[in-house]
């Protein structure tokens, strides 16, 4: 290399710069697709549910929990979460009247909506869902309407018909509000 040729040593690095930067390939992009719905997919007994993304504040493994006298059986109990007083409500208790067995793959869905802090216990968290305008579906899963009146429509793929579960109307229930006995 001779400083003739391209100047000082500083020129040099410019002039390798611009090499690699013109002969370099871009890293592989992921489509964005705008219209794409994007979900937390849960499962609650047989039924797969998606909760829209805003919903879901937290997704938790089920804390310690203190019990709280006086309340109805769907409220496991209270826990503390980073210095914050959560309430821990069993999600499958208050829609179906049975408890849900917590084990390992059970998980606890943060809602935090118009002044509601709560967990709602799950048996499973099944990851981020994305789904095109073409899988919606307005037909529910499941025909229970005691968990269908939280459902706001569906997605179908292939085989599998989730129904999109509204945490916020969950939240701005009456029902759901009164846990006291």
């Amino acid at each position: 290399m001779s400083e003739s040729s391209h100047g000082s040593p500083l020129e040099w690095l410019v002039h390798l710069e611009s090499l690699c930067l013109k002969h370099a390939s871009g890293l592989p992009q992921r489509e964005e697709n705008d219209d794409e719905w994007v979900g937390i997919g849960f499962r609650l007994g047989d039924l797969r549910l998606v909760a829209p993304l805003g919903e879901v504040a937290e997704i938790l493994t089920p804390p310690g929990l203190s019990r709280v006298p006086r309340t109805k059986a769907w409220v496991c109990g209270i826990a503390n979460v980073r210095g914050n007083l959560l309430p821990i409500m069993d999600l499958q208790g208050y829609l179906h009247d049975r408890p849900a067995s917590i084990n390992r793959r059970s998980r606890v869905l943060v809602v935090s909506h118009g002044g509601v802090y709560s967990g709602l216990v799950v048996d499973a968290v099944l990851g981020l869902r994305h789904f095109r305008p073409e899988q919606r579906c307005e037909d529910l899963p499941g025909s229970d309407a005691r968990i269908q009146r939280y459902m706001t429509h569906g997605f179908r793929t292939g085989s599998e018909h989730w129904g999109v579960f509204s945490m916020f109307s969950l939240a701005e229930t009456p029902e759901f509000l009164q846990a006291a006995v």
